[in-house]
């Protein structure tokens, strides 16, 4: 048996789950989550848990129960306390700036980049010295990390002087250039 899937999800205080077949609704301070779960598992609730179990033994059967267990747990979390992506910008003269569910890039070429932004996600911006500093914010996990992906690929780092998008943390190796090489 799945040992994660055995686990069961505690429900904070504020937070309101509710189970309506193969649907489960999740409520909180940071807003609402619906996520329909595969027919081999079944969710119940029970003394301020989510219990988390799958009908039959089959191969889909187990490999779903982690999962669900995992998604619902993120979902739990994200109306709690929600989720979190940085992103840093770096080269002379890059920045970014939102305005009105826009973000605006200025990546070193003639025309800026324009990113408009999904449902329930928030961009902060802030600047220091050449790098520009971009944080991801929303409740759902997944629509987070996509966010950040398709920024991360609109400008990834470059090996040669590592200018780009990354992520906060991310090491670039990088190439020496061609004086190097004789």
């Amino acid at each position: 048996m799945s040992r994660v899937g055995k686990r069961p999800i505690d429900i904070p205080d504020g937070v309101k789950v509710t189970v309506n077949g193969q649907s489960v609704h999740i409520e909180g301070p940071g807003g609402k989550l619906t996520r329909r779960v595969s027919p081999p598992i079944e969710v119940k609730l029970s003394d301020n848990r989510i219990i988390v179990e799958r009908l039959r033994d089959t191969r889909q059967g187990r490999s779903l129960h982690g999962l669900t267990r995992t998604l619902l747990a993120n979902m739990v979390e994200g109306v709690t306390a929600g989720f979190e992506k940085a992103l840093e910008i770096h080269g002379v003269g890059y920045r970014a700036e939102v305005k009105e569910r826009r973000l605006t890039l200025r990546l070193g070429s003639s025309n800026p980049v324009n990113f408009d932004l999904p449902e329930g996600v928030e961009i902060d911006t802030s600047r220091e010295a050449q790098i520009t500093h971009v944080k991801v914010k929303g409740i759902d996990k997944q629509v987070v990390g996509e966010v950040a992906a398709q920024l991360r690929a609109i400008y990834p780092p470059e090996s040669y002087k590592g200018k780009g998008i990354r992520y906060s943390g991310e090491t670039v190796r990088r190439k020496a250039g061609k004086a190097a090489a004789t």
